[in-house]
């Protein structure tokens, strides 16, 4: 087996945590977590959206497409509908007073951004395994030594440090919470970067 943990790549850029947890509280105060419908263990409080368009971020557009393979036939199946990343370029009016608003202009300043998020994911579960159509910046805010993440056949635990990392989720992976509070994630999708 060929273990790669090429998949997950820090990156040069690391921002302050207590300030990031700080600014999570506040959005907390004004937001909160929104997913599909049906969807159990998942959650997502959008930073950016498509200018002028509020809807931009409702329901399954919280999530985006990706694809799966659900059954023991392996017969990879699309869900959810596409989402044209690019055009997610206008930072949320509410939240530009708090530190993601410094944190979105430093990273869109190296990096070419879709969607940006705040993820949850719940205590003792699970994503599906699955891949999305490109890369992902991560930015741990709150995790435990039970939050993993998975690509390929590599787990690794990404702590909440200020550290930027950007893996490869255009392999099949899954994140799951393993520990007794919530993992929360700032999550980008990042457009413009390549992997070896």
């Amino acid at each position: 087996m060929n273990l790669n943990f090429n998949d997950f790549q820090k990156q040069d850029v690391k921002f302050d945590i207590t300030e990031l947890q700080k600014a999570y509280k506040e959005i907390l105060k004004m937001k909160d977590f929104t997913g599909p419908q049906g969807v159990s263990n998942f959650g997502a409080i959008s930073l950016t959206q498509i200018p002028g368009n509020p809807n931009s971020i409702e329901g399954n557009k919280a999530r985006g497409v990706f694809w799966t393979k659900p059954s023991a036939s392996g017969i990879e199946v699309i869900r959810d509908e596409k989402i044209d990343e690019a055009a997610y370029s206008e930072f949320i009016e509410d939240y530009k007073n708090t530190y993601f608003k410094e944190v979105y202009d430093i990273l869109s300043s190296k990096y070419k951004l879709g969607r940006v998020r705040i993820l949850l994911k719940e205590p003792r579960s699970t994503l599906s395994w699955h891949r999305d159509p490109e890369p992902r910046l991560h930015i741990p805010i709150i995790t435990n030594p039970g939050a993993i993440m998975v690509v390929d056949n590599i787990a690794k635990h990404l702590p909440a440090d200020g550290s930027v990392w950007i893996t490869n989720n255009t392999k099949y992976h899954n994140a799951f919470n393993g520990g007794e509070e919530d993992r929360i994630h700032l999550v980008a999708c990042v457009l413009d970067y390549k992997f070896n």
